[in-house]
């Protein structure tokens, strides 16, 4: 981590970007309503996932000129920071691992599935490059910019929560608009700050590979429209309460097993 520039970032100019960028186009979102997207992601939503890179790329161009820029965008290939190769397994598999129990705990429970559905997988290819982009677009100013000074001042665990809300609070207006209550906004709310601890983690665990957040971030995204639904039952909607309730154990573990402080030091080593 390079201290000297992270000291020069500013979080809170940051997230002031991102939702000065973004409340234009949720005020757009307002007066359009364009269906049959991924997720039914409105488009306003797309184009307001580039905020936090178009926010990150200002403040670094402001405080490190063209050079920082550039250093920035090299990051999101920097896989060649991930030393510890065994870390590809919790990136690749824990999405797939998370989404596996939250289809089990619900047919455990006796609460109704989809009986007729069929799993897209040839478009798994597109989705990934559309998940990829988005991902780049979000975890370069996440991560990228803002979790390093934050870490430094009020550690990993912290950190997390303290950027997981405000995340999680940018996605109020497409929920809202999807129609969702507050009591689903509420678990949305606590599965988001969750996944912010897994990433995180991550992060920590691979030499801060940014790189490692973004695919980590994409296949959770793909996984989430991969998961079985028909016409009638989208379980991952319909039971917000378990799909993040188990994102949240997910994050309890880690926290337990890494600790708090740095999500770094795993316990049983």
């Amino acid at each position: 981590m390079d201290n000297s520039k992270s000291e020069n970032r500013s979080p809170l100019k940051f997230f002031l970007l991102v939702y000065g960028l973004s409340i234009p186009l949720w005020i757009i979102e307002t007066r359009i309503d364009i269906k049959g997207l991924p997720l039914d992601i409105p488009i306003t939503d797309i184009l307001a996932a580039f905020t936090p890179l178009i926010a990150a790329n200002i403040l670094v161009y402001k405080e490190e000129g063209i050079i920082g820029t550039n250093k920035l965008f090299k990051r999101i290939l920097d896989f060649s920071r991930i030393t510890k190769m065994i870390w590809y397994l919790p990136i690749a598999l824990l999405p797939f691992l998370i989404y596996l129990l939250i289809y089990i705990i619900i047919h455990l429970i006796g609460l109704p599935l989809p009986i007729d559905f069929s799993i897209p997988f040839l478009s798994i290819p597109f989705l990934f490059c559309l998940f990829f982009i988005g991902a780049v677009a979000e975890e370069t100013g996440y991560m990228g910019y803002a979790i390093d000074p934050m870490q430094e001042q009020f550690g990993a665990l912290s950190a997390s929560i303290l950027m997981g809300i405000p995340w999680a609070v940018w996605h109020y207006p497409s929920i809202i608009q999807q129609g969702h209550n507050f009591i689903w906004i509420a678990w949305a709310t606590l599965g988001t700050v969750a996944v912010r601890v897994l990433i995180v983690w991550i992060y920590n665990n691979t030499g801060e590979s940014l790189f490692a957040c973004i695919l980590f971030h994409t296949l959770l995204n793909v996984g989430r429209l991969l998961f079985p639904r028909d016409g009638i039952h989208n379980p991952l909607v319909d039971y917000p309460e378990v799909h993040y309730s188990i994102m949240a154990i997910a994050a309890f573990i880690v926290v337990f097993l890494w600790g708090s402080k740095t999500l770094a030091q795993y316990r049983y080593t």
